[in-house]
This record gives C-alpha cells, sequence and structure tokens, in this order.
C-alpha cells in the first residue's frame, strides 16, 4: 500500500505491505526499509533493515528472504533481493511506471498501468505479458498466494466492475466476473485462492466471489449513509472473517458463514417454538418473504448482511492497510496507517461488536521530528525518465519471443518488444547451494533461482 496524498506524505513512511500469512510487515521510509515481525502484541521485532531512499513498493514472499522492491527515484525499475546475503538476484527495467508487484511460491507479477508481466520466480524470466488492458492508474490487483489455485485478479474495465481472472500457473484466461457497476478499487483472495472479496470505488458493498467459477456467494453493507474509499481487503487464514478497511475512522469485519443454513436454522427454531418468536425475528421473516417481491435494488440492500464487527480508528482520511491474524494465539486486527502508527485491535470471533485497541507502535522510527506537509514530489518521479538507465540482458542461454494478436504473449526469454522489460540475473544460486539449504517448499528461504547455462 502506497501511502502517496495529494498534499504528499503525511509522515516518513512511504509504504507498507503484509506478507502473505500476515506473519510480517514490510515497511518503505524516506531513507530505510524495514521488515518488522508480528509475533508479538508488546513489541515489533526487527527482522531485517537497509538504508535505501524512497521505497515506495516492498513485497516479501512468505517468511523468506526474498524481497521485491521499487524506489521513487526508479519508479519504472524492479529489484529482487535476497535480503539475508544481502545481495541483489536480479532487476528489470520496464516501459511505465511500476505500480504493484504481488508474488507466490510459483510466479511474480509486475502490473504497469496497461500490462502485465508474470515471471517465473525460479529464474525470473518472463512467461507471459498480458497487453493492452484497460487502463489501470490505481495499480488494483490481486494474486492467490496458493500454488494449487494460483489465481490473478485485474479489472477488465476502468468504467464498471468487471474483473478478469487469469490463471499464472497454467497461463490461460479462467472467467470474468461482473462484480459491481462501479469500478474496482480493492480486491484480496483468501488463502486457499477459492474466494474473491472486491470493493468498487463507491464503497458501500463488499462482496466475496467464488473462485475459478465467479458465481456470488456473500454480499456485506459497509454503509448507507455516505459513499467511502475502500483501501484494503483481507481475509483470516481460516476464512471465518473478513475486513474492510477505508478513508473513514472504521474498519468493517464481516462474518463469513452460510446464511441460507443460518436462516433454515432459525426457521425451524422459530417453528419448533412459535411463542419465543420477537418483533425481530418477525421482521426478518417479512424482509425475506417480501424480498422476493421488491425490485431488486431495494430487496438487495435489504438482505445484506452487516459487519459482525467494527474497529474505531482514532483518524480519518488517511490511506491504510489492514490485515487479520492471529498473535499469541488470539486473533488481531492489525492497521498499518500512514500516520506512522501500527494499530494492533482484539477481535471477539464469538460476540463481535467493537474491538478494543491493545496496542499502537510507531513505524517511521521518529518519535519526536515535526512532520512537515510538504514532501518531495512523486509526480515527478512517477513521470518517464529518459535519463534512466536501461539495463541491457546478459543472456545466456537463446530466447524466444511469442506473440500474437491478442492481448497476452507467452515468453520463454525477454520479449523483443521495445515495451518489454529489460534486466539481469545478478546472483544465481549454486545448485550445490540449493540442494543444501535452499528447499523449494521452506518458507525460511526463497525458492532457487536457476543458473543459465551456455
Amino acid at each position: 500500500m502506497n501511502f502517496l496524498t495529494c498534499d504528499g506524505f503525511v509522515s516518513d513512511l512511504i509504504c507498507a505491505n503484509f506478507n502473505q500469512d500476515f506473519s510480517s510487515l514490510a515497511i518503505g521510509g524516506r531513507s530505510a526499509y524495514q521488515l518488522l515481525s508480528l509475533n508479538s502484541v508488546d513489541k515489533l521485532e526487527q527482522i531485517h533493515s537497509e538504508d535505501v531512499d524512497d521505497i515506495c513498493i516492498i513485497e516479501r514472499l512468505f517468511s523468506s528472504s526474498l524481497l521485491a522492491v521499487v524506489s521513487l527515484k526508479s519508479p519504472r525499475k524492479l529489484k529482487v533481493c535476497h535480503f539475508k546475503k544481502k545481495t541483489e538476484i536480479c532487476n528489470y527495467s520496464y516501459s511505465n511506471t511500476i505500480l504493484a508487484v504481488k508474488l507466490n511460491r510459483l510466479r511474480l507479477v509486475v502490473l504497469l498501468e496497461d500490462s502485465l508481466y508474470i515471471h517465473n520466480i525460479q529464474d525470473m524470466k518472463i512467461l507471459h505479458t498480458i497487453r493492452d488492458t484497460p487502463s489501470n492508474a490505481r495499480g488494483v490487483c490481486a494474486l492467490s498466494s496458493n500454488s494449487d489455485n494460483a489465481f490473478l485478479a485485474y479489472p477488465g474495465s476502468p468504467h464498471s466492475g468487471e474483473i478478469q481472472i487469469f490463471d499464472v500457473a497454467n497461463l490461460k484466461a479462467v472467467s470474468v466476473v461482473h462484480a459491481h457497476n462501479n469500478p474496482i478499487v480493492a480486491m484480496s483472495f483468501n488463502r486457499e485462492g477459492t474466494k474473491l472479496a472486491t470493493a468498487s470505488d463507491k464503497g458501500t458493498v463488499i462482496r466475496v466471489y467464488s473462485v475459478p467459477d465467479g458465481s456470488r456467494i456473500y454480499e456485506f453493507r459497509r454503509g448507507m449513509k455516505r459513499y467511502a474509499n475502500i483501501c484494503s481487503l483481507a481475509f483470516d487464514n481460516d476464512s471465518r472473517f473478513l475486513a474492510a478497511s477505508s478513508n473513514t475512522e472504521t474498519v468493517h469485519i464481516f462474518r463469513l458463514e452460510d446464511t441460507s443454513a443460518r436462516n433454515n436454522v432459525t426457521n425451524q427454531e422459530a417453528s419448533n417454538n412459535p411463542d419465543s418468536n420477537t418483533w425481530m425475528d418477525y421482521f426478518n421473516t417479512v424482509v425475506s418473504t417480501s424480498s422476493n417481491y421488491l425490485p431488486t435494488r431495494v430487496s438487495d440492500m435489504l438482505t445484506q448482511d452487516r459487519a459482525f464487527a467494527t474497529v474505531k480508528l482514532p483518524f480519518f482520511g488517511l490511506k491504510n492497510i489492514c490485515a487479520l491474524t492471529v498473535i499469541q494465539k488470539l486473533l488481531r486486527v492489525v492497521v498499518a496507517a500512514a500516520d506512522g502508527y501500527l494499530y494492533v485491535y482484539n477481535l471477539d470471533p464469538e460476540h463481535g461488536g467493537e474491538c478494543t485497541l491493545v496496542r499502537q507502535h510507531r513505524l517511521d522510527g521518529d518519535h519526536n521530528a515535526n512532520v512537515e506537509p510538504t514532501q518531495p514530489s512523486y509526480a515527478d518521479a512517477m513521470k518517464p525518465a529518459a535519463s534512466d538507465p536501461v539495463i541491457q540482458i546478459q543472456n545466456r542461454c537463446s530466447a524466444k519471443s511469442d506473440s500474437n494478436s491478442s492481448s497476452s504473449s507467452d515468453s520463454s526469454g525477454i520479449d523483443a518488444a521495445s515495451d518489454s522489460p529489460k534486466g539481469k540475473l545478478l546472483n544465481p544460486i549454486s545448485a550445490d547451494e540449493l540442494a543444501k539449504s535452499l528447499p523449494l517448499n521452506d518458507d525460511n528461504e526463497f525458492p532457487p533461482i536457476d543458473m543459465f547455462s551456455d
């Protein structure tokens, strides 16, 4: 999550992102980036830090040493690093500003405003390019962390809420989901890659779709009185809850349950004991019955579920990113915000209600300094610069490129087209080192980088 606002940055914090299982937080600042462990409520243990200026995108692969970073100074250049060895594995320069980078154990995906590049994470070669995508200036996309259901979701239209689902493992389009009437601003997969949560720029309704078939399974109403800019969506690891944060002071947590089964149980209990019916039971029965006869918009509003729990943040109008994770055996709501703080709340999984704040941590590392509102110009950095060096490829094997007239193309090497990224592999991992200490399924290390052979 990039914390840029129209007035610059609110604090020294430029960006923040949770890893795929919400066990750590990566933050980028004006003078350094850090990786912080989320194993304790009382303190944030620093995993790694490095003095690199103006990191605006930072993504860590699970609990591994693999890190992908982009800086404001070179917003078209992606660097992939091994932070334990303090080595740069590879870098690529793209034709336009990098808006998002997503990782799982199979693929690394780079999003530009009008294209997507899918890399093989084992050797960083480009496997597939999705060109001429609808304008996506917000950089909205989601990549499933599950290797068995490795789906990529991205907007299919700049004017409506259409979503394209793409299988990055088999490199093929899967389905199209007509999620909302308005443009998509936030998406998130659950851990299994079987559910996709979505929100539009209207911000009043959150929907959850089954993947890959695209059928709608849940619909939640965030609010009715005012629109909101949804900042982030996050499932918990068991897909029991979904959190939605926005530019308002409230984070909404929705409970994912079988509503049809719940209604059947409620109706069964009511029929068994008619004397115990309350006015609310009667009202719910009337609503569920009458929804079949009312206009679609009205019936949808009546049947949408409301928040199971809420978080009240101490600020309003700031970008933030939320997560639902277990810390010290309790389910917590964690929010990293543009004001430079990490907020930790307790969530009652049985009764919901308003969550209680248990800890607040400073993230930008400066407790006393007055942060001036005038920030380095991000707009200038986002402009394609002719002086930005393009790294030529040191290709040790024959590169092949295949393209067709459609919006997608496969590449066994680096595409020779002028708008394709240029890069080089700097520190490949030897086979002996790989066999000894870098097993593919070990979260303590990153997946192997294969050496090219002559």
